[in-house]
């Protein structure tokens, strides 16, 4: 199974929507957000498959609107973080800005953090944990978003044009 990722849309419309094409084309079967979506507008442009999102620092004025918002598209709302399971792994998902929400997580020791927040990727190993940020879709150097395959565990980072 393949998950995308994403992260930092803020308010970015068709910048998303032109992400979440390229991870469809590419083989995402869910997709991940990260948070700092700003909008109900990019939880409906990311409900075309199932949608996981957590909230970010950009999102706290928008709490019940995204909450609304998942609910009208049957998307799955982690709040200030959370878990899934898929295909065997389990997947924690924060933003990364408020280390009492992301240090739970890690401590559990799920098989994969999705984080956001730095606008950076990465991919690094704490422990039995792979930590990974997809990039941002705004205020980024370059745009980009992940594609993850849970069978595999490879990764790969996916440049998303202006």
């Amino acid at each position: 199974m393949q998950i995308g990722i994403l992260s930092d849309t803020h308010n970015h419309l068709p910048r998303t929507e032109q992400a979440v094409t390229i991870l469809l084309d590419a083989g995402a079967e869910a997709l991940f957000h990260c948070g700092d979506l700003a909008s109900p507008e990019i939880v409906t442009a990311c409900s075309v498959l199932p949608f996981y999102f957590t909230f970010g620092n950009h999102d706290s004025d928008m709490v019940p609107v995204l909450e609304q918002a998942a609910r009208e598209e049957g998307a799955h709302c982690l709040r200030w973080g959370g878990e899934v399971m898929l295909a065997g792994k389990r997947i924690a998902l924060v933003h990364g800005h408020i280390t009492k929400d992301l240090r739970p997580l890690l401590e559990a020791e799920p098989d994969y953090l999705l984080t956001g927040h730095s606008h950076k990727t990465h991919d690094f190993q704490v422990g039995s944990t792979r930590r990974i940020n997809p990039g941002a879709l705004f205020r980024a150097s370059e745009f980009s978003v992940a594609l993850l395959d849970l069978t595999t565990d490879d990764l790969q980072f996916i440049r998303v044009n202006n």
